[in-house]
Formats: C-alpha cells, sequence, structure tokens
C-alpha cells in the first residue's frame, strides 16, 4: 500500500502535472488494482490549515474538499504506535511533527511513503517514492 504525504496528495488533486512519472505511476498502478491509497489523519489537519492561511487554493469549501477526500482515500488511525515511533525518529529526519506522524504511519503499516520532501527521501527511515 502506499501512503502520500500531503504535498502530494494536494498535487494529485489540484495540480496533477507537479508529480513526478514515478509518483504518477505508482499512483496509477494501485488505482488500477483497487487497492486503497493512504493518507494519515494529520494530512487532513495541513490542508485545513493550509486553506485557512490561503497558501492553497482548493476546488470547494474547505469542509467539503475534506470531507472529499476522507470518502475517497484510506484515512489511518494515529495509534499509540505509531506516536511512539514518530516521537523515536531520530536524525537526520526531520522534526516536523506532521512528517514523523506520516512516516511512523508508513512503518507501523508497512507502506511506502510517496514524497517530493528531500529530507525524508535522503532520511532513508521510510521507503519512498519520487
Amino acid at each position: 500500500m502506499i501512503l502520500l504525504d500531503t504535498h502530494v496528495l494536494l498535487w494529485l488533486l489540484l495540480e496533477p502535472e507537479k508529480l513526478s512519472q514515478e509518483a504518477s505511476a505508482a499512483i496509477t498502478r494501485t488505482l488500477r488494482t483497487g487497492e486503497a491509497i493512504a493518507i494519515s489523519p494529520i494530512t487532513l489537519v495541513e490542508i485545513a490549515r493550509l486553506a485557512a492561511r490561503g497558501r492553497v487554493q482548493l476546488s470547494r469549501p474547505a469542509r467539503a474538499f475534506l470531507a472529499k477526500i476522507e470518502s475517497d482515500f484510506s484515512v489511518h488511525t494515529i495509534t499509540a504506535e505509531i506516536a511512539y515511533i514518530a516521537g523515536q525518529l531520530a536524525d537526520p529526519f526531520p522534526g516536523d511533527p506532521a512528517d514523523r506522524i506520516i512516516a511512523a504511519t508508513a512503518l507501523t503499516e508497512g507502506m511506502t511513503v510517496i514524497t517530493a520532501d528531500e529530507r525524508i527521501r535522503r532520511s532513508a527511515v521510510v521507503k519512498t517514492i519520487w
């Protein structure tokens, strides 16, 4: 299963041309197999925050946009294990709590993260596609 980083989800929904060929191919393969594409609930929070601050223009009101994401993607719960792992990630993993929760979710659930984030990819803590 694949797990989308927040920016990848936004690009997929709003600016798909920003996705790399490898990322697009992985998403397409997943959709063709009927397997769900996962996101972390922190992604919903990040999108809500970006919309509230005017940093992203959504295709519909934020509440409706988030509800549509919730219905179209597999939103994985933040469990105690995910919280623990997120808190234990060591350098060089980024300190951003959202990145840590996304990575910990992938580690706990055995998923690959689709991300353009160089810091996450360079850390080699989680398997990534870009």
